[in-house]
């Protein structure tokens, strides 16, 4: 499957939990089970830290979720954070290069569906998704911070090429595995002979040919081999079976004396 892009929202403390463990791990709630279930390897991830609403790093995932009893982050809210992931940091900014949410958000497809003076709503919770151009927008504001406008745009192309790479080798995966022939050992339908009507007669003819064989074994039933006698020889033999079957038969004429 193409690879998803998360924001997770954290508090200013959890997130510097997150920094001091050198963006090798982070921490989920459990109310997001179902959406912990879907980051893989691979998956994407934007921090946006709540208080003082600001994107302030982006990482990959390296490791499904874990279950844990507890952890280094602080409970928020009325549940805590059992689920652990493994990351990498790519992005990290400095305290001072966090970008203020407000100045990005009117051009987020993600936050759409509510009023543009309601924007805020949007961003609470854990754990949400985001589309692809909305991720790179985001990363590629936090690179022209960091590196600077000319690398910025490089980097976020040479990263755009990447994914659709990625992408389309999926894509073509996937096409490849639908055309694919079932395989008769697997019970599913084979594969349609491509020999033309000429393989039907030829068919036809190997079956006749082993029904024939059949029918002349000593042990086959009578039947078979009566039913294996071809037409025209049955056709030739009947005047003599007739006159048999007269000659048997009770009270037939006998054969009148010769004068």
């Amino acid at each position: 499957m193409p690879h998803n892009f998360w924001m997770i929202n954290c508090n200013r403390r959890n997130f510097d939990v997150t920094r001091r463990l050198g963006f090798t791990s982070q921490g989920l709630k459990a109310e997001y089970r179902r959406k912990v279930q879907r980051v893989e390897p691979g998956d994407r991830i934007i921090y946006y830290v709540t208080g003082i609403r600001a994107f302030a790093a982006t990482a990959t995932v390296t490791a499904s979720y874990t279950e844990t009893n507890a952890g280094p982050w602080l409970k928020e809210g009325r549940t805590g954070w059992p689920y652990r992931i493994g990351i990498k940091p790519d992005v990290v900014l400095d305290e001072a290069q966090y970008i203020p949410a407000g100045l990005l958000a009117y051009r987020l497809e993600y936050i759409r569906k509510w009023p543009p003076e309601d924007w805020p709503i949007a961003f609470q919770g854990n754990l949400h998704l985001l589309s692809k151009g909305d991720f790179f927008m985001l990363e590629c504001e936090m690179l022209k911070l960091r590196d600077g406008r000319e690398k910025a745009l490089v980097e976020i192309e040479r990263r755009l090429a990447e994914e659709n790479e990625k992408q389309n080798v999926q894509r073509e995966r996937r096409r490849r595995s639908a055309n694919r022939p079932a395989n008769p050992k697997s019970g599913g339908p084979e594969p349609a002979s491509e020999k033309g009507p000429e393989s039907d007669t030829n068919t036809e003819r190997r079956t006749a040919a082993a029904s024939q064989r059949r029918s002349n074994a000593p042990n086959a039933p009578a039947s078979e081999r009566t039913a294996a006698v071809p037409a025209r020889l049955k056709r030739a033999d009947a005047p003599r079976r007739n006159a048999r079957s007269r000659r048997r038969r009770p009270g037939a004429n006998p054969t009148p004396p010769a004068d």
